[in-house]
């Protein structure tokens, strides 16, 4: 005796063939809104050109936090202008615990510092107000040293910024302030500390805000290509804010809402068509 394999009926045939053509349409669907990934610094690279580097050195601005180490011959003298907490800094500053805590997240209980004042000054001890807005560390370290040499033989200072900071803004992943431990970072770090930008940001008009002595200055970089080392906006400067511009084309948020709900609407009509033809298998 011949046993035949069953034959499909044709409802089960029309079935198949609509699941299946509804797989494919999602395929499609999803396959082309794979997301592209940022490109940076495409294209040749002049080594020449490009190996040279020029970082330029921060200027202390109002609201910065520095900190000040002072040395000379005489280590016990040396400590009266050491400072140990922001008690003191409070103090000498004029600023409440409370004013300062709001600095930058700053700590008014733990962080040692001077703050520079209103006037662009910062206060020591026994020195006074010293003009500090608009100088490199290397110039306020060389005006501290000049007036130390009244208390202090050979004396001498180190200078650090303890706010270092700057904000990221727009199409990156993360937008927000970010604090830096050292006091040197490029664009592409800000931009990696952000979390990268996202597929609907413009890579070739990244704006950066800068304001130094009383004047802000924007800069435009292009960080597909590799020219924008040379940019004297590569190395970013403690404040600096950095803008993402969003490409156009980017969708709505009506669109990017109708688009989600499309997928949603699609992956539950492939469920209900593969549930209705594995029923129609097991049961015919």
């Amino acid at each position: 005796m011949r046993i035949h394999p069953p034959t499909l009926k044709p409802h089960s045939l029309v079935l198949r063939a609509y699941s299946g053509i509804v797989l494919l349409f999602l395929l499609l669907l999803f396959s082309c809104r794979t997301q592209k990934q940022v490109q940076y610094l495409q294209g040749p690279f002049d080594t020449a050109a490009l190996s040279q580097i020029n970082i330029p050195e921060p200027v202390i601005q109002k609201g910065d936090l520095i900190g000040i180490s002072v040395f000379s011959d005489n280590a016990a003298a040396s400590a009266a202008f050491n400072q140990q907490m922001t008690g003191s800094l409070t103090a000498e500053s004029g600023m409440t615990g409370a004013a300062l805590s709001g600095v930058s997240g700053v700590s008014g209980q733990n962080m040692p510092g001077y703050l520079v004042d209103v006037q662009g000054n910062i206060r020591l001890h026994s020195i006074g107000a010293i003009k500090a807005e608009g100088l490199t560390k290397t110039e306020l370290a060389n005006s501290i040293q000049e007036k130390l040499t009244q208390y202090l033989k050979n004396p001498y200072c180190n200078i650090k910024f303890l706010n270092y900071k700057f904000t990221v803004l727009g199409e990156v992943a993360k937008q927000g302030v970010f604090s830096v431990p050292g006091e040197k970072i490029s664009i592409l770090e800000a931009l990696g500390m952000a979390g990268d930008m996202t597929i609907y940001g413009l890579k070739d008009s990244i704006m950066v805000i800068r304001e130094e002595n009383g004047i802000r200055s924007f800069g435009i970089l292009d960080v597909s290509k590799p020219d924008v080392l040379l940019s004297p906006y590569y190395y970013l400067h403690q404040n600096d804010i950095v803008l993402v511009k969003s490409n156009p084309k980017k969708p709505g948020v009506s669109e990017q809402t109708n688009a989600r709900n499309l997928a949603l609407v699609a992956t539950f009509a492939t469920i209900v068509t593969s549930i209705t033809v594995l029923l129609n298998i097991l049961l015919k």
